[in-house]
């Protein structure tokens, strides 16, 4: 009943907001059709845009479809563009829950009273999301930690009862996803179910926070010494699922541009800054954070950290493999140094598109999208439509698009607007390329191979041991194969020439591990 009660919601708010006449457009001839083309004639929302009625209707219909409108404006490559730049402005802003709540959620979690963990606690939420909300508060020490004493931290708290929320709307995405690709052609090349699979797989990580405090561990432990980047630190004596407790950081949010002016920022060192973050998270670490809006990014103005990002938030973080982070480098150089020929290449050898492909016609493709915006100005160029027009052309060569990179596409967007905001004037490409070349130079160059060789060496001092006994046994084994064969002279012959053998294969191997053990040494005397 629950559900049926909520789907008749979802349908009102369609028809409100002049959804339906959109749903009866790509329906195929049939009962449905006609039942919405009545439907359709009262509907009060049909002046609006295809895309405004999309957004409104998602906004209406709560927090959780607000993300999922949030995720797919991602989808640039399935979607239409003004339908994608219309989804991007939505806002996810939810009325925060009762302070008694909050306090009793965080008691129940962290097994102490308030007063017994905090010395002072700030009962209004300094910010409320669809999924948590976050408080201030100052630690007291214990005696495992008295240096907790008077440290400033922030508090995250679950909503109350959202799991339920969450499955049941989930469940009726699903079926909604289900009825759209039945029904429409179109329906089934934007690939509905696979979208809410990937909106489902985000919520429910964003819905452990004890998964966001480690990938915010994760990221800190990579920038501990940088001098561009802070991260929380994680109080994991206080981490749970639905509670976690970090530091406090202060700063003032990126999107406060005149504040940040005003403190004299210095805004062109500032959007450099942030896109050597970017791809130093992805390219050096694989590790990204996937969240970067204004909302989540902030600017340290204290003495000793002035101008410094700041980063909130690691629900959602991306992670690449080595083939995908070889793969993107080599790809990304190309474009910079205007090789299309080599785009058009990497892209048939990856697989992505089929091996049938001719690489001059997918290279002129290539070059008639990405030619016209080099050499000039961020504020110039949009990413958004340098990407729509790629994935335009992905479809004419059957491109497969990796779901892996989809929220890298999302970062890639998010990282362009905080750089045309701080700077207009910054040449992306010219900022990023020697952040490539170095990562290229050190993982596919000579120090990429001393710096495997350094990696295996404990490996190969575990095998080398055995190596003499493994031939032996070899021998041995070759030795008793011969005695089964039939007659003696043969049996000699063959003796003989599988002692050669090994006499040579031992020989060649010994040369091996010597020059082996002397690289060793010589990355050692390197090193040290």
């Amino acid at each position: 009943m629950r559900r049926i009660a909520r789907l008749s919601f979802i349908f009102f708010t369609a028809w409100r907001y002049g959804l339906l006449p959109l749903l009866r457009d790509v329906l195929r001839p049939g009962i449905g059709r006609s039942f919405l083309t009545v439907v359709c004639w009262t509907s009060p929302g049909t002046k609006l845009s295809r895309g405004e009625r999309i957004r409104l209707t998602l906004e209406a219909l709560g927090p959780i479809f607000v993300k999922f409108g949030q995720v797919l404006s991602t989808r640039r490559d399935l979607l239409p563009e003004d339908i994608a730049n219309e989804l991007a402005k939505l806002q996810d802003q939810v009325p925060p829950f009762s302070n008694e709540e909050s306090r009793r959620l965080i008691e129940v979690d962290l097994g102490q009273s308030i007063e017994e963990v905090f010395i002072s606690f700030d009962a209004t939420p300094v910010a409320s999301a669809s999924v948590a909300q976050v408080h201030f508060g100052v630690l007291r020490g214990t005696d495992k930690h008295p240096e907790w004493q008077g440290r400033e931290v922030a508090i995250k708290v679950l909503r109350p009862g959202i799991l339920p929320v969450v499955e049941g709307d989930l469940a009726l995405m699903y079926d909604l996803a289900k009825v759209i690709e039945k029904s429409s052609e179109d329906g089934r090349r934007l690939k509905p179910r696979e979208n809410v699979a990937e909106f489902d797989t985000y919520l429910h990580d964003e819905l452990d926070l004890m998964r966001e405090a480690a990938n915010a561990s994760q990221l800190r432990r990579y920038f501990v010494d940088s001098k561009k980047l802070m991260i929380p630190e994680m109080y994991w004596d206080l981490c749970h699922t639905n509670v976690i407790v970090m530091e406090r950081m202060r700063g003032i949010s990126i999107g406060r541009t005149a504040e940040l002016r005003a403190a004299g920022v210095d805004f062109k060192k500032l959007a450099a800054d942030g896109v050597e973050i970017f791809f130093t998270q992805v390219f050096e670490y694989g590790f990204f954070h996937a969240d970067m809006h204004p909302g989540n990014i902030m600017i340290s103005l204290e003495p000793e950290t002035f101008s410094r990002f700041i980063s909130l938030d690691f629900g959602i973080v991306g992670a690449l493999s080595e083939s995908d982070k070889n793969y993107l480098a080599l790809n990304f150089l190309a474009f910079f140094n205007r090789d299309y020929r080599r785009v058009a290449e990497l892209h048939i050898e990856s697989g992505w598109v089929p091996a049938n492909t001719r690489v001059e016609e997918l290279e002129g493709a290539v070059r008639s999208v990405c030619e016209p915006y080099f050499d000039r100005p961020l504020k110039e160029i949009s990413l958004g439509i340098v990407l729509m027009r790629l994935f335009q052309t992905s479809r004419r060569f059957k491109v497969e698009i990796q779901p892996q990179l989809t929220l890298l596409q999302k970062t890639l967007l998010n990282v362009e607007g905080l750089a045309r905001q701080l700077d207009p004037d910054l040449d992306l490409w010219r900022t990023a390329k020697p952040i490539l070349e170095k990562w290229v130079s050190q993982q596919l160059g000579w120090r990429g191979l001393l710096d495997g060789l350094k990696e295996e060496a404990p490996t190969w001092a575990k095998i080398l041991p055995t190596l003499p006994r493994l031939f032996a046994d070899s021998l041995a084994q070759g030795r008793h194969q011969i005695k089964d064969q039939s007659g003696e002279l043969e049996v000699l012959k063959a003796l003989l020439q599988q002692e050669k053998r090994t006499s040579h294969l031992l020989v060649g191997s010994l040369l091996f591990i010597s020059g082996f053990l002397v690289g060793i040494l010589i990355i050692g005397l390197h090193i040290y």
